[in-house]
């Protein structure tokens, strides 16, 4: 059921019901197969019977339906992928958040000038209790990492199974050089939440318009620390690696998560704007 808290500027939504609104907000027809998600909304005083919305979305529909700036974060974890992010208007930004095992988002306003900072609350950036350890690199390839990752899911479905010698077991199975899959192995472990973040504008790539991106992924390994996913690059496309493309991840400082975050998003000159239509 949706629901809406006042005094926070917050909604709890699910994805039929963000659909519903959007048309609504935009004079498009609901159709028949949304009727549930539309009664839900109107029962719970978001929409009237004429089907007008509530004064408390405008704020956040308005961003909705006309971004400048989308930045869609993808994190993977035990269990399971969840999906936030931010939609960044000219007057408001829109912070949307999913919880494990819900259908519903909550999906609130948020000061622009805390941007940043949103961002890194979304991947649980943290200082405190991260280990003061310099830079250190992992390689191997995409094919041997599934094969850690695979072998960790095993051992999770395995009751009393030791799951990291067998995660270092399939890496030294799979090719890896002993030391290589002994870090490894304590890093597929250890992850909390392996995480790629992507904003996207319109903007101009190599003269000509069209969208841009730019994004970056990290593995957030707990106790081990932060580490910088280097390759496959980012952006990467669907598809886009195979089991032998390199995989290379880098232990970098909180600090280096931050400035990654804040380099994401575009500056004013990157932007462009849709032309007003000329006056008859």
């Amino acid at each position: 059921m949706p629901s809406f808290d006042v005094t926070r500027s917050r909604f709890r939504l699910a994805d039929d019901e963000v659909f519903v609104l959007a048309q609504l907000a935009t004079g498009q027809p609901v159709p028949e197969s949304m009727a549930p998600a539309e009664a839900r909304l109107r029962d719970c005083g978001l929409m009237n019977g004429a089907g007008e919305l509530s004064t408390l979305l405008l704020p956040l529909m308005r961003t909705l339906v006309q971004p400048s700036v989308i930045v869609s974060l993808e994190a993977g974890g035990r269990q399971g992928t969840l999906h936030h992010g931010l939609l960044i208007g000219d007057d408001h930004v829109v912070c949307h958040e999913t919880w494990p095992g819900q259908e519903e988002a909550e999906y609130r306003l948020v000061e622009p000038r805390t941007l940043v900072w949103t961002l890194a609350d979304l991947v649980g950036l943290r200082r405190s209790g991260v280990p003061d350890a310099g830079e250190r690199v992992v390689e191997t390839t995409v094919g041997v990492l599934e094969a850690g990752l695979a072998a960790l899911e095993k051992a999770a479905s395995t009751p009393g199974a030791d799951d990291r010698a067998l995660v270092v077991e399939a890496l030294r199975a799979a090719g890896t050089a002993d030391d290589t899959a002994a870090l490894l192995g304590e890093l597929i472990v250890e992850v909390r939440s392996n995480w790629r973040m992507t904003a996207a504008w319109q903007g101009r790539q190599e003269g000509v318009r069209g969208v841009a991106a730019r994004a970056v992924a990290a593995w957030d390994c707990g106790p081990l620390g932060y580490w910088l996913r280097e390759l496959p690059a980012e952006p990467l496309a669907e598809g886009g690696a195979s089991a032998d493309s390199p995989f290379r991840l880098r232990r970098v400082a909180p600090k280096r998560i931050w400035e990654e975050l804040t380099g994401l998003l575009p500056d004013a000159s990157e932007l462009v704007r849709e032309q007003a239509p000329p006056e008859a």
